[in-house]
């Protein structure tokens, strides 16, 4: 390994970095999904994010229990990777107190997220988030376990810059069918689906703020599923133009073969992978001054592009060059 300064030391001094998370988000509500989704994630290697969703997922009546199977479930030998959250009620909802007080307590230390859906202004969610943040406290967990908010009402997607930059933020989420049916009729149902959903014109400028808003404050923007289960290429053509035209970073998948299908979409060109390698080598040995490369100029501007493409490609699974493995891996 090399003594040279690591670009995470060198690249990023007296500054937050960028969020490096996985691509793809699979949503999981029952216990034997959950179970299902663990072992998939353990047999891939841990290239994709679980949520544990106490909201849609709890039977009406067993909230309780159900937070309680999220907890046992993160604390167990399945949950290899610690790359699983929890989405908990919506804050109309008055069981997402309970949920905090469960979870956080029960599996603070282990939990990737906690997933605040529905707000409709920025306050609901600073409110939400300290008592998270109390519940941390009180439980004595001292680190800051990430916070995603889901945007889906006018009031949120009014105030996402406000939301954007509230503490603990890591991923901003864009829900589509709750965004739609807010609208009355004004977005026909077809745009819960691709082409009308990247198309509408009304869409396409929520998508765009939310990702403006994320990007600007340092937090990852989500889109949102595809409704075709099981068209695996229907999720990648909606997965590669969430990212290629509109920046998205990650995805939600609602079903197994649509884990796959966003990755290869939002990975990393594998020509990319090897140029940011080359580069990140040769700078290293330069000890991140300029240097050229194939003619072009390159300082630590450049170097904190290809220092991320390298990042989301180890999390991606795509093979990194041998000496750039060795040197940063």
């Amino acid at each position: 390994m090399s003594k040279l300064p690591h670009p995470k030391d060198a690249l990023f001094e007296g500054e937050k970095p960028f969020p490096i998370i996985p691509a793809c988000e699979h949503f999981a509500g029952s216990e034997k999904l959950i179970t299902k989704a663990l072992e998939l994630q353990n047999k891939l290697g841990g290239l994709f994010d679980i949520t544990m969703d106490c909201e849609d997922g709890a039977q009406t009546g067993k909230e309780k229990e159900h937070a309680e199977m999220i907890v046992r479930i993160q604390n167990s030998e399945l949950n290899k990777h610690n790359m699983s959250g929890v989405r908990i009620h919506d804050y109309t909802n008055s069981f997402w107190k309970q949920d905090v007080d469960i979870i956080v307590p029960g599996a603070g230390n282990k939990i990737a997220y906690i997933t605040i859906p529905k707000p409709t202004k920025a306050s609901q969610v600073e409110e939400m988030i300290t008592y998270i943040q109390g519940a941390a406290k009180k439980a004595g967990i001292t680190r800051e376990i990430p916070i995603h908010v889901l945007i889906e009402t006018h009031g949120a997607l009014a105030d996402v810059d406000k939301i954007a930059a509230l503490p603990w933020m890591q991923v901003v989420d864009f829900g589509l069918m709750d965004f739609i049916s807010g609208h009355h009729g004004a977005i026909p149902a077809s745009c819960m689906k691709s082409p009308g959903q990247f198309d509408h014109e009304l869409l396409r400028r929520a998508k765009a703020s939310c990702v403006a808003a994320s990007l600007a404050h340092g937090v990852i923007p989500a889109h949102n599923v595809t409704l075709d289960l099981k068209n695996q290429y229907q999720t990648y053509k909606d997965a590669k133009r969430a990212h290629d035209e509109f920046g998205f970073l990650r995805m939600w998948s609602i079903y197994p073969t649509q884990i796959q299908a966003i990755l290869d979409a939002m990975s990393p060109d594998y020509s990319e992978v090897q140029t940011s390698a080359a580069i990140l080598v040769k700078a290293q040995d330069a000890e991140w001054g300029p240097i050229q490369h194939d003619g072009d100029l390159h300082d630590r501007a450049t170097y904190r592009y290809f220092w991320e493409v390298l990042q989301k490609a180890k999390l991606t699974g795509i093979a990194i060059p041998e000496e750039a493995a060795k040197r940063f891996f």
